[in-house]
């Protein structure tokens, strides 16, 4: 934990003292959580959706900030060991279900809430493509949808360059209009202004139907 707080905590005072634009602190633990509000962070996105430090949801609901509920499957080490689903959609609906029922009995109300289904956390490539064609599908809980396809190692096993991460800008931008087109509200992205044009584009194609 030490060390994560000596990457995060000075980085985002220095954001802060330069721009009020909303910063997100992306942990599982409380403390860091904690000390990263504290600093200037307004968001908690948490890979665990608050399972796995007891007091995270405490700290979340305490200071009124918007947490970000990611599903994966299993623990970050063994996530990607042969992952299985029946029905990886409903699934993660279940989860979502439970996970937001979980913030509501404890002072998080669902206005705070947005899901990420966690494209790449525990999922294989078939379960990837079905979770961005169907993201619509978790809109019904009421809350914002985030969608972080960027880059990810998915791409690399559908274009066949499974190493160059940075080169996989056309499959992100893809993967994100997709999700927009399907619902999607937030987008987690490393090419902003590459995505920023692709949306631009898409809005005014469809504006002028």
């Amino acid at each position: 934990m030490d060390e994560e707080l000596k990457r995060v905590i000075p980085i985002i005072k220095k954001i802060r003292e330069h721009s009020t634009i909303p910063i997100s602190i992306d942990t599982t633990k409380a403390e860091v959580a904690s000390q990263a509000i504290s600093a200037g962070a307004d968001i908690v996105n948490d890979i665990s959706a608050l399972r796995f430090d007891d007091e995270m949801v405490d700290v979340v609901a305490e200071n009124k900030i918007p947490v970000v509920l990611m599903h994966m499957l299993g623990q970050p080490k063994t996530m990607q060991v042969d992952p299985i689903y029946f029905d990886c959609v409903n699934e993660i609906m279940q989860f979502f279900s439970e996970r937001i029922h979980f913030c509501l009995n404890n002072g998080i109300p669902r206005e705070k809430i947005i899901l990420d289904p966690g494209i790449g956390f525990g999922k294989k490539l078939a379960d990837n493509l079905v979770l961005i064609n169907k993201i619509g599908q978790f809109k019904t809980f009421g809350c914002p949808v985030l969608l972080g396809p960027s880059r990810k190692s998915f791409i690399g096993m559908i274009t066949g360059d499974k190493k160059s991460a940075e080169k996989r800008i056309g499959g992100s931008l893809a993967a994100a209009i997709t999700g927009i087109q399907n619902g999607v509200d937030i987008l987690r992205v490393h090419d902003i202004a590459e995505t920023i044009e692709a949306i631009k584009l898409l809005k005014a194609l469809k504006e002028t139907c």
